[in-house]
């Protein structure tokens, strides 16, 4: 069965009831069709009243810088207002709801619970449930595949470490569509919003696991292929202690190092891993900009050779492990600043989701496994 996304069948948001509401929609020029026409074009083409468009990090544009503030503006494709969901504000107001008789989200995500998006239509939601306007989610393959045997943890410590890179307990790698996770929140009574999902068809979560088999559209400036989607979950972490994780270089979260690292000697010890699927060769680079601009780092470029086997989780924690190793009295934890956290402290804690991270990476007592993720989330699984 061919695939055919939520956003390719326009015709069956009218079916929802829909056919002449006034929509607000969240959405980005990452969002795009089978036919790679931007949803926006393809939904006015069809007819709906779309009022004005909501863009989360990155902007419209998809290319802003990672964690800068985003301005409101005018979609010069369009003619559209552009209301930023990543500037002043990180959700909605009241205002920005009241004409409004929908929410649409289309929203290119990367199956990581710390990348923003899923961040971003939680606060849709709930604006939807204050504002009692119906959310609906126009669905996408998670492009690290379904299957719930693969989801990786740790599970976030809500009470302790939530943030815009992770409000609600889930663990890192989900496994879960964004449609399948407003009616996880939905259900749990997270956000209490009328959530309706126009489904992704001929996407079977057990047997697609490999991001790599599919076209790829950059959701975001340092996301330009689906190895680097798969690589992210692990080495996306990186962002927390004092290394490049390859940002201002061709291959971001393919390479990473610092200029204080041996790219030999790391790349010897990566390859005695037990963390199956990856290939790893010493590498050298010079980040442009991110962590040591212009600076010459050594360190290693990682290959996903077997997404079913590999575990980007378990491996990002044993690189920072196999790091702190090596270079006990040179790995630290590193600021990370953004418009969500201008301070950018205890970023490391944010994306792991859990307390004194380092020191737990250091100890070897970081859990990656789950135990009733797939029993909690049945209810709730839409394919």
């Amino acid at each position: 069965m061919t695939l055919s996304l939520g956003a390719d069948r326009p015709e069956e948001i009218a079916a929802l009831g829909l056919g002449r509401a006034r929509i607000g929609l969240v959405t980005n020029d990452a969002a795009l069709t089978s036919a790679a026409v931007p949803v926006r074009v393809v939904l006015l083409e069809a007819g709906h009243r779309i009022v004005r468009l909501f863009s989360p990090e990155h902007g419209l544009s998809a290319q802003g810088r990672d964690g800068a503030h985003q301005a409101d503006g005018v979609d010069a494709l369009t003619g559209l207002p552009v209301v930023s969901l990543y500037g002043e504000r990180l959700a909605p107001r009241p205002e920005d709801l009241a004409d409004l008789d929908a929410v649409i989200v289309d929203l290119p995500d990367v199956g990581c619970r710390f990348y923003t998006y899923p961040w971003t239509l939680s606060h849709v939601l709930e604006s939807c449930a204050l504002a009692g306007v119906p959310a609906v989610i126009l669905d996408r393959p998670n492009p690290l595949g379904g299957d719930l045997r693969l989801a990786e943890g740790p599970m976030l410590d809500e009470a302790r470490c939530a943030s815009f890179v992770g409000r609600w307990t889930m663990p890192i790698r989900h496994g879960l569509t964004l449609g399948e996770l407003a009616a996880l929140w939905a259900g749990e009574g997270r956000a209490s919003a009328d959530v309706r999902i126009v489904p992704v068809r001929g996407w079977e979560r057990a047997s697609d696991a490999d991001a790599t088999r599919r076209p790829w559209v950059p959701t975001s400036p340092a996301m330009p292929s689906a190895m680097t989607a798969m690589l992210y979950p692990g080495t996306g972490l990186l962002e927390g202690v004092n290394c490049s994780d390859g940002r201002g270089t061709a291959l971001p979260f393919r390479v990473v190092g610092a200029p204080w690292i041996d790219a030999g000697e790391l790349w010897r010890a990566l390859r005695r891993l037990e963390v199956p699927g990856f290939g790893v060769s010493p590498h050298g680079f010079v980040p442009a900009d991110g962590r040591y601009p212009g600076e010459a780092c050594q360190g290693v470029l990682l290959t996903v050779l077997d997404s079913r086997a590999f575990r980007p989780v378990a491996f990002g924690v044993e690189l920072i492990r196999t790091i702190a190793a090596l270079w006990p009295e040179r790995l630290a934890e590193a600021t990370y600043p953004t418009r969500a956290n201008p301070s950018g402290a205890g970023h490391l804690d944010l994306l792991l989701g859990v307390p004194d991270a380092l020191a737990a990476v250091r100890a070897g007592r970081v859990d990656t496994s789950l135990r009733d993720w797939a029993g909690h989330v049945e209810p709730y699984l839409q394919y």
